[in-house]
């Protein structure tokens, strides 16, 4: 699978945002009800392209995968006992597989990715949190050695508080 990693740009929002829509009405039909149209909305979109945040897989010209790296903890994190509290992190928020693309390997291909290319950049440790009634990212992340070190709760329920040490 040749798969395209790039930043996203200010054209590819709708193609992004009917990414999203799509991968919502998939949950909701699997009864995992994390996003809807309050969030991930196309403002917070807006603002992930506009700081240079949003990153693109793309499968033969076609959005695959999204995925967001930053800083940014909610003050929810703050109930992580994180393992590596001194290290070096970064935060993947928003990770989406298309519909179409989904249960062929892109999610881990594309969380390899990831860590591949934050250790490029020096960073020690990944944090992320899942939904705990989406058991194919729970299953993702578990299988990938992310360690579970608390928990968030926000409008949609609790979420697991995982982190992971890369070097």
């Amino acid at each position: 699978m040749n798969l395209q990693y790039k930043k996203a740009e200010k054209n590819n929002l709708d193609e992004i945002y009917k990414l999203i829509q799509s991968a919502v009405l998939a949950m909701e039909s699997l009864k995992i009800f994390q996003w809807d149209s309050v969030y991930p909305d196309t403002e917070v979109i807006k603002k992930d392209i506009e700081n240079g945040e949003l990153q693109i897989g793309e499968i033969c010209n076609r959005i695959a995968v999204i995925y967001v790296i930053n800083k940014y903890c909610d003050d929810e994190y703050n109930n992580g006992n994180w393992l590596f509290p001194n290290s070096e992190y970064r935060v993947i928020h928003r990770l989406c597989v298309h519909p179409d693309f989904q249960n062929k390997g892109i999610g881990t291909i594309t969380m390899k990715h990831i860590e591949n290319e934050l250790l490029k950049e020096g960073v020690e440790a990944i944090r992320l949190d899942a939904f705990c009634k989406n058991p194919y990212a729970l299953k993702l992340y578990k299988k990938l050695d992310y360690r579970t070190v608390g928990h968030a709760n926000w409008r949609k329920g609790k979420f697991i508080l995982m982190e992971k040490y890369l070097k």
